[in-house]
């Protein structure tokens, strides 16, 4: 299901531009237009949930794709510290409703000595 108001939508149906790092059956990832770590990195279903809770609800194969293309780009990304976190509800955080973690970490995986 694609709900064509949702922004994550539109980059999933690749309608608009995001700079993608990876894709796999159900997930797409892309670069945080405004990261707040050198790595910031978003990833998605293809499909719109509300939220995670939404989505594992409703798709728990969805889900385990998500995460583990999410796991596979941090490790590739990162020094191997990193964080998968994902925000449910406005109070929350979360500000666009269309389920999505972002990938953080301080250190990639070039900066290591």
């Amino acid at each position: 299901m694609i709900n064509s108001d949702c922004i994550f939508c539109r980059i999933a149906n690749k309608e608009l531009q995001a700079n993608l790092v990876a894709e796999s059956e159900h997930a797409i990832a892309f670069w945080d237009i405004s990261p707040r770590q050198p790595i910031h990195i978003l990833v998605i279903p293809k499909a719109h949930h509300k939220n995670i809770a939404e989505l594992t609800q409703n798709s728990p194969d969805q889900l385990l794709d998500l995460m583990k293309l999410g796991t596979d780009i941090a490790q590739d990304k990162s020094s191997g510290s990193f964080r998968l976190s994902f925000n449910t509800g406005e109070e929350a955080g979360q500000t666009v409703f269309h389920a999505h973690g972002h990938i953080t970490s301080r250190t990639p995986k070039d900066q290591v000595a």
